[in-house]
């Protein structure tokens, strides 16, 4: 028995979800979104459109594993529809920093030469100073994995804690070389 699928999505916010076919849609004042949904699952809305069902067809292990998947997915599209999401990042090293030029994010993290990311069209990044960036967008996913791919681009070393980081991450600073005698 899922506990997290059984939850009702309360729909709030100026949120307005719609159902076509196998898929369903969320609108909202941060942007739309869209969702497709495995057979396994059955998604209700009710009349009033205040909250949308999730109920599975069977009780196989698949269709039990999707419950809750699909009810999650759904409120995290109202609530990115809604509130939107952001994701913090720091530029951490002597001489690093990180601008925006157009649609394109420019990083100079002690590299030879300056590395720069293509910043997708659904996505904001904004650089309010040299050392951070911040991405915000109303799709989960996408806002963390782009977050996730400026991140590896110089992660944090271990000796001096250099590279980019999300803000309020813990590096662990390993001690370097000591002379012994």
């Amino acid at each position: 028995m899922s506990r997290i699928g059984n939850k009702p999505v309360p729909i709030e916010g100026g949120a307005k979800l719609s159902l076509d076919g196998q898929t369903i849609n969320a609108e909202g004042p941060k942007g739309k979104l869209a969702f497709q949904f495995r057979p396994e699952v059955i998604v209700n809305i009710n009349d009033a459109g205040d909250e949308a069902v999730v109920t599975r067809t069977g009780d196989n292990r698949t269709a039990r594993e999707l419950h809750g998947l699909t009810r999650a997915v759904i409120a995290n599209m109202v609530e990115g529809v809604t509130k939107g999401y952001e994701k913090k990042l720091e530029v951490v090293g002597v001489g690093y920093l990180a601008a925006i030029s157009g649609d394109t994010l420019q990083l100079r993290v002690g590299y030879a030469n300056e590395l720069h990311k293509k910043i997708p069209a659904d996505l904001t990044v904004t650089c309010p100073d040299q050392t951070h960036v911040i991405v915000q967008g109303c799709d989960k996913q996408r806002v963390g994995q782009f977050a996730a791919e400026v991140r590896s681009l110089r992660k944090p070393e271990p000796y001096k804690g250099k590279g980019i980081r999300y803000q309020g991450e813990y590096v662990k600073i390993k001690p370097g070389k000591s002379a012994t005698k």
